[in-house]
């Protein structure tokens, strides 16, 4: 069996191994981490030599831990990454270039739409119907995307959105409300199968399919990082979010949220949230919270959306696609049945 992860920021770890009689065996670790000394490749490989096949990540890694010597150096990744490399390969995990992706970024359509298409999309690729897929947001009307389990008086100010011309709307994954008014910021989906992170967990998953956002926002000068759990950042300041929901049918939605040039003042007026981490930290303009994209790279939007496009498929290959008619029908649907009921927006009043 072979295993590959790639560490967030880190070197990639590659594992071979055999299981025989329900264990690890003939294992053999390589990659172009640095480890010193020399030695400490083979106390790697005799440490999981022998473990059983049904060890958790953190088992495999307290055993490599344990069998390194004390002298040892381990640089650009770590017991824990060689662990999740050995649950990938055990569990038959794929990676991005197994899969041929499609790049969608069609005309602006309702923030419900949005919403719904997430969905759909999500579940095609669980069936088999659609390709792995990149699909950038194009919106022309102001909104609040909350998480599925945000309380919605808690975290909206419901008459300034409206005030404002703000509509606020639910979506189906967890994590914190999206500020989204028209051309401000960079949102994208990815609707992938679940074997892309397979044997990692929750949280590592993050960092890996935000990776290649990383390294977009570093061509551009952006020096940018992945802060856990969920947030995309840079010396400057925090720039987006992601969220993520997996289906029954196994597949992975994991969409983010950038800033490119946020009103932070509109922002604390019609979120709640805003106004307590902005009296938190004792700061008087939400401007000086999210340092936005505009103001680190002088680009328009739509050049830094393009380099993201470049950047993705140079990393992994991708051809360009567009949402099919019958999945705009049954996108159409969802938000007649579900997303623009009051009953799903007021799901946690």
């Amino acid at each position: 069996m072979h295993g590959e992860y790639k560490v967030p920021g880190g070197k990639l770890v590659v594992v071979d191994l055999e299981v025989r009689e329900g264990r690890i065996a003939e294992f053999r670790l390589a990659g172009d981490f640095f480890l010193e000394p020399d030695t400490a490749l083979d106390a790697i490989d005799r440490a999981v030599n022998g473990l059983p096949v049904e060890s958790d990540a953190a088992s495999i890694a307290a055993a490599i831990k344990a069998g390194l010597p004390d002298d040892a150096v381990l640089l650009g990744f770590s017991p824990d990454a060689v662990a999740t490399a050995i649950r990938r390969s055990l569990s038959k995990a794929t990676d991005w270039r197994d899969h041929d992706w499609q790049i969608i970024h069609d005309a602006p359509v309702s923030p419900n739409m949005h919403l719904a298409l997430d969905q759909v999309l999500t579940e095609e690729v669980g069936a088999g119907r659609r390709q792995p897929t990149l699909r950038f947001w194009e919106w022309d009307q102001p909104a609040v995307v909350i998480g599925s389990f945000q309380s919605l008086r808690n975290e909206v100010d419901l008459d300034a959105a409206a005030e404002h011309g703000f509509e606020v709307v639910r979506r189906i994954s967890g994590g914190g409300a999206m500020f989204m008014d028209a051309q401000s910021i960079v949102t994208y989906s990815l609707y992938a199968p679940g074997e892309l992170v397979q044997g990692m967990s929750f949280a590592d998953s993050y960092a890996y399919l935000d990776e290649w956002v990383i390294t977009a926002l570093k061509s551009l000068g952006i020096d940018a990082f992945y802060q856990p759990l969920n947030d995309i950042t840079s010396a400057k300041g925090k720039i987006g979010g992601a969220a993520q929901k997996r289906l029954g049918n196994g597949a992975l939605l994991h969409h983010a949220t950038m800033s490119y040039d946020m009103d932070g003042e509109k922002m604390v007026k019609v979120l709640r949230i805003g106004r307590e981490k902005m009296s938190d930290k004792g700061t008087t303009s939400a401007a000086k919270r999210v340092d936005p994209l505009r103001s680190q790279t002088g680009l328009p939007r739509a050049e830094i959306i393009e380099r993201m496009k470049q950047t993705f498929t140079g990393l992994y290959g991708a051809e360009v696609g567009h949402v099919t008619d019958d999945e705009l029908r049954a996108a159409e649907q969802l938000v007649t049945t579900k997303f623009a009921t009051p009953e799903w927006l007021r799901r946690v009043p």
